[in-house]
């Protein structure tokens, strides 16, 4: 089951307690104080697990806690330090304050670790505290207590192009031709109910993932459908992908999609994208929807206009930065164009590369 939220609970090691002790051996007399100090508590860190896709493990164990130290002994033993609490999240989590809201972690990169809470320190046994005036002393340190924080997890997957578009445009079928990724295709709305990541081959040195989410309908910024669940998870995408359906009107579905997008999130509005009209084996009129959708960008309607080529509109996009890298027609069952946006979605992403 695709789990992209958790809540749960950490806490850190307390230190051990230093000891109380006295030097016990035969012909040595008055030995003084020999009580060790206490371990250290255990710390919690957290890190990046390459190979969870999911927080499905925190569903249901809720309370972690790191190793508490070990008390101190005798003949100056220092007690053992607590065992650290390592918890391995997937790439793209972010570790919030459950109370406050405050973010505290973000494992935006592979090899990324966080140490998030300390360890108490471990108290000072009796032998620490001897001196002149106080030659046997019957006091030591108590440990210091560690820390316990309510967490909330947010996973929201990390993906070079994030697919957008209404339910049934053709945004599974795109992903499994082009990509490794398998969701299910089917002829109807919301088949796809959880996002799938896959990545795109685009020559012998070259790749990049692309993430496909559940269909967004109009509202989904306020919770309607599944999109306000899912949308959080194209927030990190650098290229958004618009996948409109040629068998409808592409400049409606563009106009409402690009709504809901700055409605969630301000900085998705202006996020470098392009926009594939699907379906152009069994669409009709293409040539009227592709010069509305033209339209909308205020753009000129060249009079040979050929849909079997990428329109490319990168020329005006400093006087125009909201304008698309390209407009491509395809066809994920003929494999229209397949190829074509595999190297376009390349180029765009080393052009918004900084």
């Amino acid at each position: 089951m695709f789990i992209d939220s958790a809540d749960i609970i950490v806490s850190s090691g307390n230190g051990g307690a230093g000891a109380v002790s006295f030097r016990r051996e035969k012909f040595v007399i008055q030995g003084g104080p020999d009580g060790g100090d206490g371990g250290k508590g255990g710390d919690v860190v957290l890190c990046v697990d390459n190979n969870a896709d999911t927080l499905s493990n925190f569903r249901g164990k809720k309370h972690h806690k790191a190793q508490h130290g070990a008390p101190g002994g005798a003949r100056r033993c220092t007690g053992k330090n607590g065992t650290n609490l390592i918890i391995k999240l997937p790439l793209g989590t972010q570790i919030f304050n459950y109370e406050s809201g405050e973010l505290l972690a973000d494992l935006d990169t592979p090899s990324k670790e966080v140490l998030l809470l300390k360890g108490g320190k471990g108290g000072l046994g009796n032998a620490r505290f001897k001196n002149a005036s106080n030659q046997a002393p019957t006091y030591a340190q108590k440990g210091l207590p560690g820390v316990l924080l309510h967490l909330r997890l947010e996973l929201k997957l990390i993906a070079d192009v994030g697919l957008v578009g209404y339910p049934n445009a053709g945004k599974s079928s795109l992903i499994s031709t082009l990509s490794n990724a398998k969701p299910e295709v089917a002829n109807y709305e919301f088949t796809t109910l959880t996002p799938h990541l896959g990545v795109v081959e685009v020559d012998e040195l070259r790749s990049f993932v692309m993430a496909d989410i559940p269909g967004i309908i109009d509202g989904a910024s306020l919770g309607k459908g599944l999109g306000l669940e899912f949308l959080k998870h194209i927030e990190r995408t650098k290229f958004l992908l618009f996948v409109l359906d040629g068998l409808k009107d592409p400049s409606t579905q563009y106009n409402h999609l690009a709504k809901e997008l700055a409605s969630f999130s301000a900085d998705l509005s202006t996020r470098p994208f392009g926009i594939i009209i699907s379906k152009v084996d069994v669409a009709q009129d293409l040539l009227s929807k592709f010069a509305t959708l033209l339209a909308t960008f205020a753009q000129p309607i060249p009079q040979d206009l050929d849909i079997s080529k990428p329109i490319l509109l990168e020329s005006s996009r400093e006087n125009c930065p909201h304008l698309p890298h390209f407009i491509l027609g395809i066809s994920s069952v003929a494999h229209t164009n397949t190829d074509t946006l595999r190297f376009s979605l390349q180029m765009a992403l080393e052009s918004a590369t900084p």
